[in-house]
């Protein structure tokens, strides 16, 4: 990332802000709703998600510790805001996967690897689209979409929808945030221990700036994530889906074109 240009720098620092929003908005979409725009202005997965791993670390282990402080209790679910015996259950179904996805990360060439991105955040897109979000109605469909969604944080960090899609149906309103976040430190320790074994750099460099845009983002996703469990949005992620998906359809046009 040495070499951009400074409109590259400054669209991507917005995108950042945007990543932080949405993280400490939802609980989720950080990554899948801003690697497609950080693909468009530099295309080289592996230069962001050092960057977004270590921005998930930092503010999910910050919004954690907040909410679980002592003397703040209001609103508190008994037992805290992490169900850490249920993140236990699903870990042991998502490691293995989890770590074949890395290594996928690690071998797969750029190209391949965003024509992968963005094809799973198209059909991402067509669900937000469509007001059909994943859902799984089985345990064995519970174990699939589990698994499945360890493979892609494995490749990305975009396979929150899948996981989602169980642990909303299993984890109380109050805790599922906070508990996604747990679940997120964790899986994304594993890739960046991967990151440091085989020497990805970690672009160290731009975390100097890039934490501060993350933060803005944050602390503005904190404020409106109250009022978005109160409200039903289906406009918003309709719009966000038709966004997402003519960003996916030229990333992946210029990916194809590229090969």
């Amino acid at each position: 990332m040495a070499d951009l240009s400074m409109i590259q720098y400054v669209l991507i620092g917005l995108t950042f802000v945007w990543s932080g929003f949405v993280r400490s908005g939802l609980g989720f979409g950080g990554a899948v709703l801003s690697l497609p725009f950080l693909l468009l202005i530099h295309n080289d997965p592996l230069a962001y998600l050092p960057i977004i791993s270590v921005h998930l670390l930092v503010f999910s282990s910050l919004t954690i510790a907040m909410n679980n402080r002592s003397g703040s209790n209001a609103g508190r679910p008994a037992g805290g805001t992490v169900d850490w015996r249920y993140l236990g259950r699903i870990l042991a179904i998502m490691i293995v996967p989890k770590l074949v996805g890395v290594f996928g990360l690690i071998t797969l060439p750029n190209t391949i690897m965003s024509v992968i991105i963005f094809t799973i955040v198209a059909v991402y897109s067509l669900s937000y689209l469509l007001n059909r979000p994943f859902r799984s109605n089985s345990r064995a469909l519970d174990t699939v979409f589990l698994m499945l969604g360890g493979y892609i944080s494995g490749t990305s960090l975009i396979g929150a929808p899948l996981i989602i899609a169980v642990a909303a149906q299993h984890l109380k309103k109050e805790q599922l945030r906070d508990s996604l976040f747990a679940l997120w430190f964790i899986l994304v320790t594993i890739k960046m221990a991967a990151f440091i074994y085989v020497g990805v750099d970690l672009q160290l460099i731009h975390h100097t700036w890039l934490l501060p845009c993350a933060a803005i983002g944050h602390i503005i996703g904190l404020q409106a994530h109250a009022r978005i469990l109160k409200a039903e949005t289906p406009v918003f992620f309709r719009v966000l889906g038709g966004v997402l998906l003519t960003i996916s359809a030229v990333g992946l046009w210029q990916g194809l074109m590229a090969g």
